[in-house]
């Protein structure tokens, strides 16, 4: 999990980091002193405490350019001044801690918003967000069967319909979640679906089959068996 803390008091930011790291250990803590430093990181941060007054961007207008970026952020701000309450639920605020920061606060603000990051992590996950022919889609993962690619194009097979995309595997590989494999270079697929499989190709329900590379074998068994030991639901 990724956190960022932008407050141009050091004090503060060491405060808040030292805390997280004692209570949250898996994560990693980036720490600026102003706003423009955030936002030139251009990293996916899934929760950011944000200084409200500042030099230079303040933390509201901080904040506004923040949602144009990355809209699920879990933003937590960290002020002393408690008149711009309003201004941030206008960007969506999780929280509005106030300074000088009681640590049994921090500590119950930081445990929701972890939980509140990881909702919005495990929500990521279970959609595939494309575009076809100048429409955006939002696929349930859980409908897909494989996707094949074809030249530029790749087509979804999901329990519904087919959908042609103009996309990359490899991208579209790094918006699924631990269900899908990399059978084939041309192959993704649902590994909830596999009704059997041998050396060179895997059946799946509904009566569709995608090749395995030889090669991969071992390591798409490996794969399948972790994937059906450690949770997951097959849908045949």
């Amino acid at each position: 999990m990724n956190i960022a803390i932008v407050d141009d008091e050091r004090i503060i930011r060491e405060q808040v980091k030292n805390f997280i790291h004692r209570y949250f250990t898996d994560c990693t803590v980036w720490s600026y002193a102003a706003g423009e430093g955030l936002l030139a990181a251009h990293t996916k941060f899934d929760i950011i405490f944000l200084d409200i007054k500042m030099e230079g961007v303040s933390g509201i207008d901080t904040a506004r350019e923040l949602r144009r970026q990355q809209e699920d952020t879990v933003l937590i701000f960290v002020t002393g001044m408690k008149e711009y309450v309003f201004e941030a639920f206008d960007v969506s605020a999780f929280h509005y801690l106030l300074k000088p920061i009681d640590e049994g606060k921090l500590r119950e603000v930081l445990g929701r918003a972890v939980g509140e990051a990881k909702k919005k992590k495990d929500g990521r996950r279970r959609q595939l967000f494309v575009r076809t022919k100048g429409r955006s889609l939002t696929i349930d993962q859980g409908d897909i069967l494989y996707i094949e690619s074809k030249a530029k194009k790749a087509e979804i097979h999901t329990v519904k319909e087919t959908i042609e995309i103009y996309a990359a595997m490899s991208g579209l590989e790094e918006q699924l979640d631990e269900r899908f494999y990399r059978c084939h270079r041309g192959y993704l697929v649902n590994m909830a679906y596999i009704v059997e499989y041998s050396a060179d190709s895997i059946s799946l329900a509904g009566g569709g089959t995608v090749y395995l590379t030889k090669k991969k074998h071992g390591e798409f068994v490996k794969a399948y068996m972790w994937f059906l030991q450690n949770g997951g639901v097959s849908c045949v």
